[in-house]
């Protein structure tokens, strides 16, 4: 992994990190060791569905992380991980929008109860709070407009819903009791270690083995994705600079197709474009979602890797590590969900 773009520094605080075994909390993880000398990671992960282990390998023998298997709804495990922080960062959730409409009580009890006992143990021991949310909270974007970080709620799944319901928790707490907790809000990301079940992980794995793509609908939803590390560096910068009780948006500015971007990984594989399989739409699929991030970069924050460039590297971290995904393979994750049947 790159380094920290402006050098190691001084941070001097033991966070906790909740999730860290997942897709982002595992670059998060791994970005803050680079980034910063003397900070100290406990990483608590209940290694649910999307955690994976072998994510933080070449970090274990690393003296300033530490691991602790746990689960965000139990209380009594969340002040016991906070016992020693100066802050929580929180990525533990239920995160894939298909499982969420199957299984919207799962969702709930993660992404909303769980983050509740993550704020009560904040409060009672008075450490920072970071919320790491999704633009799928604010529903979908309108034509030619991007969401700002007043505008209204109006989550279109259960899991925007469990999440937006999180956000309104941290806000709660941080006007109630003085919390000093922020919300970021990051529009799609991609990179290194990103569970197979999600589109550009599951359209490299699904063409590398010579398999249909779904797509859902006409494919013509857009995304606004962003490099995983670069928001990580997001996080970093919000955690250290961001005010009390704020919200900052992330994102890149990279507006794709679907379509357009199975395309483009097919053509990065040289894999034929007979691949793609048009199936039925997701329910309640938003369309298109877009984020102004103008609060965050007034902070400084600019994202350092370009999309093409990132995507490529992303592709070819898969083609290049199937010690990694192999084992994810398996119908778990490969086999359709009931709306990815053919037409």
């Amino acid at each position: 992994m790159a380094a920290a773009p402006y050098g190691r520094s001084r941070f001097g605080m033991r966070i906790l990190v909740t999730g860290g075994m997942g897709f982002i909390g595992s670059n998060l993880i791994r970005y803050l060791l680079s980034a910063h000398e003397d900070v100290e990671i406990l990483n608590l992960d209940r290694l649910s569905h999307g955690s994976n282990p072998a994510n933080l390998r070449d970090v274990e023998s690393d003296g300033r992380y530490e691991f602790l298997r746990g689960d965000i709804c139990d209380f009594e495990t969340v002040k016991a991980a906070a016992r020693d922080a100066d802050a929580i960062i929180n990525l533990a959730a239920e995160s894939h929008v298909d499982r969420s409409i199957s299984n919207p009580r799962a969702s709930f009890d993660t992404n909303a109860m769980g983050v509740l006992n993550l704020l009560e143990a904040c409060r009672l021991r008075d450490l920072a709070f970071q919320q790491v949310s999704t633009d799928e909270v604010y529903g979908p974007a309108p034509e030619g407009r991007s969401f700002s970080e007043g505008d209204g709620l109006d989550p279109s799944s259960p899991y925007a819903a469990s999440k937006a319901s999180a956000d309104l928790l941290v806000r709660a707490y941080h006007r109630t009791y003085g919390l000093r907790a922020t919300i970021t809000r990051s529009t799609n990301n991609f990179g290194p270690y990103q569970f197979p079940e999600k589109l550009i992980p599951k359209a490299i794995l699904r063409a590398l083995l010579g398999l249909p793509i779904p797509i859902y609908g006409s494919g013509r939803q857009r995304r606004d994705w962003i490099y995983v590390l670069d928001h990580c560096e997001a996080i970093d910068l919000v955690l250290r600079r961001g005010e009390p009780g704020g919200i900052y948006n992330v994102s890149a500015g990279n507006e794709v197709e679907n379509l357009e971007l199975v395309e483009r990984i097919l053509g990065l594989l040289g894999r034929p474009r007979s691949l793609i399989a048009h199936v039925r739409d997701r329910p309640g699929h938003d369309f298109r979602y877009s984020l102004d991030s103008s609060k965050l970069r007034a902070l400084g924050w600019r994202p350092r890797h370009g999309f093409g460039e990132a995507l490529e590297r992303t592709v070819k971290w898969y083609v290049e590590n199937e010690w990694w995904w192999r084992p994810l393979a398996d119908e778990r994750v490969l086999h359709p969900t009931p709306w990815e049947l053919p037409w």
